[in-house]
């Protein structure tokens, strides 16, 4: 059975021995909602390479003591993969952004296309983000990952134009596209970004905005955007030393 897993700026830098103490929302998680108890082991991670596995010395009402056992440090490994995800509606935004974690994706940017039919703006769009993070911090937690994937503000076209320039490949999936996704090559690539377009598609003047990329076609069937981006990115990583 694998040891749970809880978020903690603590560990970064810890060594065996050390006592660390796991308190906010993780430690009353962890106590109240998860009843760990003393001698139990837990491995918490900072999200940013270091993970502890530790045991549990002390137990309180909110929060955990806990001696490490063991530490290690995971460099992050390349290709380094950005989804730009065209936003969904309903809850689908949060389904794409627990899937595109747990297949280890490095960042996430939530896209306002012209075609997107759910629209944040305000506080709405504060609480969509807000929910986007939560998911991925959950999902990273369950998929045992040292590295929390970034889930990026809000982007326009313009900066979805940006990001595709600046990346060693660009990807931009489309149900029309005559070039197969499985025709890339990967080598000597050390970042790509991927853009998933939305439920009504990409428009003319968006496919015309993004001519650094590669236009390309999964399959014959046609996804939903919130899991296109999940297949696109499997199929790429599969054939990196990432998934070897």
């Amino acid at each position: 059975m694998s040891l749970p897993v809880f978020l903690s700026d603590a560990v970064t830098g810890a060594a065996a021995g050390a006592s660390l103490v796991l308190d906010g929302d993780e430690g009353r998680h962890a106590a109240t909602v998860m009843r760990i108890r003393v001698g139990e082991q837990v491995v918490l991670t900072d999200g940013a390479g270091t993970s502890a596995t530790g045991t549990v010395t002390e137990a309180g009402r909110a929060s955990l003591t806990v001696r490490v056992d063991s530490a290690a440090y995971a460099e992050r490994e390349t290709p380094h993969v950005t989804v730009v995800q065209a936003i969904p509606k309903g809850d689908r935004g949060e389904l794409a952004v627990e899937m595109l974690t747990e297949i280890d994706v490095d960042r996430i940017v939530p896209w306002a296309a012209s075609r997107s039919v759910a629209v944040w703006r305000g506080e709405r769009a504060a609480k969509s983000l807000g929910k986007w993070r939560a998911a991925a911090r959950t999902a990273a937690k369950q998929a045992r990952r040292a590295w929390l994937p970034e889930v990026a503000g809000m982007a326009s076209t313009d900066e979805v134009v940006a990001l595709l320039a600046q990346a060693d490949l660009g990807v931009v999936l489309h149900e029309d596209a005559q070039v197969p996704l499985a025709a890339l090559s990967l080598d000597g690539i050390g970042s790509v970004v991927v853009v998933v377009g939305p439920e009504g598609g990409l428009s003319d003047d968006e496919l015309a905005a993004f001519t650094s990329a590669e236009v390309v076609r999964l399959g014959a069937s046609v996804l939903r955007t919130s899991t296109a981006g999940v297949a696109a990115v499997a199929v790429l990583l599969s054939r990196t030393s990432r998934w070897a």
